[in-house]
């Protein structure tokens, strides 16, 4: 039975969209079922007119489906994305989230398989306090919390956090500092080998 896995993401300038976009491309090497879901954005349209890099994402991702309550409740592994507001996930995310509220109550939170990642813009901007932060959220909702760990090499050459893959944007032109590719390949690919073994009983 191939994993149903949800990635859901929220990206202002474009870095946890790539990132979630690998996560997409692995998953479905895994052979995972994979639906890409973008949160609601938030932000008036003034203040994403005022960041050009924020305006290109927007129109960029102006396609991708919005993640509703029906994508959680559909998936077995969900992996978050998102990037790091002042040690904690964006608004965008965390309403998400608490909009969650009657899955949770009604139990269809329970044992979902999650993983998340983060972004910041600078190496030591949050981004390990941001997921961990997430997966306080995810121990309500009873959920399967799946780290990386140090369960691979290529960790290490992403910056060796073991909470979740996370990366660094450039203050100069937006770019990735650390090369995160293969790391979140393998997180990906260890969610879903997780999530493999707690539906299969």
């Amino acid at each position: 039975m191939a994993v149903k896995l949800a990635i859901i993401y929220y990206s202002s300038t474009g870095t946890n969209f790539k990132m979630a976009n690998w996560a997409k491309e692995a998953g479905e090497q895994a052979g995972a079922e994979v639906k890409l879901r973008k949160v609601p954005e938030l932000a008036p349209e003034a203040a994403i007119a005022s960041n050009p890099a924020w305006q290109a994402h927007y129109d960029e991702a102006k396609d991708i489906q919005e993640a509703s309550s029906e994508d959680i409740e559909w998936a077995d592994a969900i992996i978050f994305s998102t990037p790091t507001r002042f040690g904690n996930v964006s608004s965008q995310m965390k309403q998400f989230l608490d909009l969650q509220g009657g899955l949770w109550g009604s139990g269809k939170t329970v044992n979902k398989v999650v993983s998340a990642m983060s972004s910041a813009s600078n190496p030591h901007g949050g981004q390990e306090a941001t997921i961990l932060s997430l997966y306080t959220s995810m121990m309500h909702w009873g959920a399967i919390i799946v780290p990386p760990g140090y369960t691979n090499q290529v960790l290490f050459g992403a910056g060796g956090n073991p909470y979740g893959t996370s990366v660094t944007q450039s203050q100069e032109d937006g770019s990735m500092v650390e090369n995160v590719e293969d790391a979140v390949k393998h997180q990906t690919k260890r969610t879903i080998e997780v999530a493999s073994k707690i539906i299969g009983g």
